[in-house]
């Protein structure tokens, strides 16, 4: 893409404090300060992603109103999301079909900017970006799904799925689809049996229990009264589940968050270090391990490969 130009012809630069995998990459895409050479643009936007970004996006916006009128917005600002445009925020290949979420949990912004879940118009893309696609209507998930099949690139549920809403035809469909990878989440002790239940009905809908390059599941770490032990009890549930655990850090909204959880993490945020740690191999004899559950309280058993 050579830029981005809105409605009404204006040329857009966007701009970034940091560079993620989902930042586009167009000639009117920055990170961080203007360059020496910026192309003539009507308005810069800076676009903040996380909260502990919010005082490096507001000193972008005084260095970028050097070069045109500025506007800083995004999710840590609180910006409502409104109608989805392909390769103006995320990369091109990233599309979100839906805003909002039904939910209320205290750890996410989502309810609080964009409120209860708003289907939008489906717009092409095969990185599904969703707040909680499953809480929208089966016909518009079913359109969703009928858009990925069309894709020159599989499908990847980068957004996550919200297990408590996953259902044996959801399960189906997707199969049908062989996404690239889907993500679920395990963020509070609520979420452990919803989970349990929508690795049932993947396997009975064709998943392979040894997929875990597909099948992935947040895991929320390092909030208020979280330990390290604990943590690493709900990591190696979900692996033992036969999915590939991804830890993500709790951080405040001033960014702040433990050292040692951060340390931690990185031990369960990358899959070469994962397999390498558990050396799992299809075919391989099967023990049962026990485990504690996420406060300690009782203990579980669950299938281990070894």
């Amino acid at each position: 893409m050579d830029g981005i130009v809105s409605n009404d012809h204006q040329k857009i630069a966007r701009v970034f404090p940091r560079r993620t995998r989902a930042t586009p990459d167009d000639a009117l895409a920055f990170v961080g300060d203007p360059p020496l050479f910026v192309p003539p643009v009507d308005a810069v936007h800076i676009s903040v992603t996380f909260t502990w970004d919010i005082t490096e996006g507001r000193r972008l916006g005084k260095e970028w109103s050097r070069v045109a009128p500025v506007t800083v917005g995004g999710p840590a600002i609180g910006t409502r999301g409104e109608e989805f445009s392909p390769g103006v925020y995320l990369a091109p290949g990233y599309t979100i079909t839906s805003r909002g979420c039904p939910n209320r949990c205290w750890f996410c912004p989502v309810w609080k900017r964009d409120g209860n879940v708003r289907e939008l118009e489906i717009r092409d893309g095969w990185k599904i970006q969703d707040d909680n696609l499953l809480a929208c209507s089966r016909e518009h998930i079913l359109a969703v799904f009928s858009m990925l099949k069309r894709q020159k690139c599989r499908a990847e549920f980068a957004g996550g799925l919200e297990a408590a809403r996953f259902t044996a035809w959801h399960a189906e469909t997707l199969f049908g689809l062989k996404p690239v990878q889907v993500f679920f989440a395990y963020d509070t002790a609520s979420d452990w049996e919803p989970l349990r239940g929508a690795a049932d009905l993947l396997w009975r809908a064709g998943f392979r229990k040894d997929a875990r390059s597909a099948l992935r599941c947040y895991v929320l770490i390092g909030y208020p009264h979280d330990t390290i032990p604990a943590a690493d009890d709900r990591l190696r549930q979900v692996w033992n589940l036969g999915f590939l655990p991804m830890a993500m850090l709790y951080r405040g909204q001033d960014g702040k968050y433990d050292l040692a959880f951060r340390r931690f993490q990185r031990l369960w945020a990358r899959p070469a270090i994962m397999r390498s740690r558990f050396k799992t191999t299809e075919g391989s004899s099967i023990r049962t391990e026990r485990q504690p559950d996420l406060f300690g309280t009782k203990s579980e058993e669950f299938p281990v490969r070894v």
